[in-house]
């Protein structure tokens, strides 16, 4: 993890999990520099929108200059499905979190930046300019903190699922509603929570830097149908996930099953 240390883009082009660490940071700092030129009132969707271009044309150059055979899945860029037929994609998201990005001092809004290479997530980034922290998959996995008594879930501000009341009670479990998939899921890998959990609708850039951190740091990553998470599919649909502490792994799934027992089970090793 990296707190406000700016990696020169160019000495990092080498290294894959170096290359996604300096393009979050650079898109992050626009990012910044966008939000503290606003005016107070300025109209959110204005800002939401600068942010969104801001950020997507620092990481497309960066790509261009950097990654020019690679091919890009941005959820601010046309999807260009000649990456169905590449080695490596890089997945982005230039903006996760647009809605807390415009509600200042808000800091629940991210940068991912995730390299899938023939079938695996292999490098990611994500950036939380708002706390000048950058979690990537080349950094030192630190002891993790014990599980709380009552786990933390966190669910969308706005897309909570509608079986969060029942999921929450089955694991005696306390929900916190925040926003962005990346800062959520930073949250659970430093420890501020336990579990995340979505079903409210996502694409893969949504997901795929934070489960690449998330399973770096030891966390498990899977659908809510039990099956790992799969990328640089034709439809970039990637509609639920959950992230959580290893040791919530089963508890969640037996609660999860006792409270969406109609919920589709994936087959043992879906998804790998």
């Amino acid at each position: 993890m990296s707190t406000s240390d700016t990696h020169d883009t160019g000495e990092a082009h080498d290294d894959d999990h170096a290359f996604a660490r300096a393009c979050a940071e650079e898109a992050g700092a626009r990012l910044l520099e966008i939000r503290a030129a606003a005016a107070p009132d300025t109209d959110p969707r204005e800002l939401r929108a600068a942010g969104d271009r801001g950020a997507q044309s620092v990481l497309a150059d960066l790509l261009k200059r950097h990654r020019p055979y690679d091919a890009t899945l941005s959820e601010e860029a046309a999807d260009d499905h000649a990456r169905l037929r590449a080695r490596r994609v890089w997945i982005i998201d230039p903006l996760d979190g647009t809605r807390e990005f415009a509600e200042a001092p808000r800091e629940d809004w991210a940068v991912h930046v995730a390299l899938w290479e023939e079938g695996e997530l292999r490098a990611g980034a994500v950036a939380l300019p708002a706390r000048g922290t950058v979690l990537c998959t080349d950094d030192p996995v630190p002891p993790r903190a014990p599980v709380r008594r009552r786990p933390r879930m966190l669910v969308s501000r706005t897309r909570a699922p509608e079986f969060v009341t029942r999921l929450a009670e089955e694991l005696g479990a306390d929900v916190v509603p925040q926003g962005s998939a990346g800062a959520k899921t930073a949250s659970v890998v430093l420890g501020e929570a336990d579990l995340y959990v979505h079903a409210g609708g996502q694409y893969e850039w949504d997901s795929a830097a934070p489960a690449a951190v998330a399973a770096h740091y030891g966390c498990t990553v899977l659908r809510l149908d039990g099956s790992v998470p799969r990328y640089n599919r034709p439809d970039p649909k990637l509609p639920d996930l959950a992230v959580c502490a290893p040791e919530l792994h089963e508890p969640f799934r037996a609660a999860f099953a006792r409270v969406c027992p109609d919920w589709p089970v994936a087959e043992e090793g879906a998804g790998v």
